[in-house]
């Protein structure tokens, strides 16, 4: 990889734009965010299917929201009638590959409505479109089917299951692998 694309990417990532879908905004969090952050983010159930421990209280999600959710390419999945954060979509590029992961939370008052098909979907073209990237790959822990239908509604295609991969909060765990490469999203 050239040293163009390298402060190409750079360049797009500063500007940190801001993305729309019909019924989102993908945006910056803000500290207003924290009673949400904390409401998804200290959820048993959905924090069985994330790798992370959770969010203990107000001030800790005040926390991840200075520490984490203020990095570059992690947008806050906001309704657009009331700008409420109701999750949490990012993406972790591999320059040197010209590809991305992603990993994504959505409180579970949302799920089963579409809102995180929509998210992925904007950012899948964001990834291919503006981003130029050649791949873009995620994972989900088995059991969570849900997670692999939005995958699979924005042209992801399961490519295997690795057995027992990781271990969390000490179970080990199979993982599903996604993955969608540029030639095959439709933009």
């Amino acid at each position: 990889m050239s040293h163009y694309m390298v402060d190409n990417y750079r360049e797009i990532i500063e500007q940190k734009q801001r993305l729309e879908t019909k019924r989102l905004f993908l945006r910056t969090f803000t500290l207003g965010d924290e009673e949400a952050v904390f409401a998804y983010g200290s959820d048993p159930r959905t924090l069985k299917y994330l790798i992370w421990e959770g969010i203990k209280d107000i001030d800790g999600a005040k926390r991840a929201i200075t520490q984490y959710y203020s990095k570059p390419l992690v947008y806050a999945l906001a309704l657009k009638d009331s700008d409420l954060c109701i999750g949490c979509i990012d993406i972790r590029l591999e320059v040197l590959h010209d590809k991305a992961s992603f990993g994504y939370v959505l409180n579970r008052t949302y799920w089963g409505q579409g809102y995180m098909t929509e998210a992925l979907g904007a950012m899948l073209t964001y990834c291919f479109k503006v981003l130029a990237l050649n791949r873009v790959e995620a994972t989900h822990f088995s059991g969570n089917e849900g997670s692999g239908k939005v995958m699979e509604k924005c042209g992801m295609i399961k490519e295997g299951v690795s057995p027992k991969q990781v271990k969390i909060k000490g179970v080990f765990q199979d993982v599903v692998h996604y993955g969608v490469l540029r030639e095959y999203f439709q933009l």
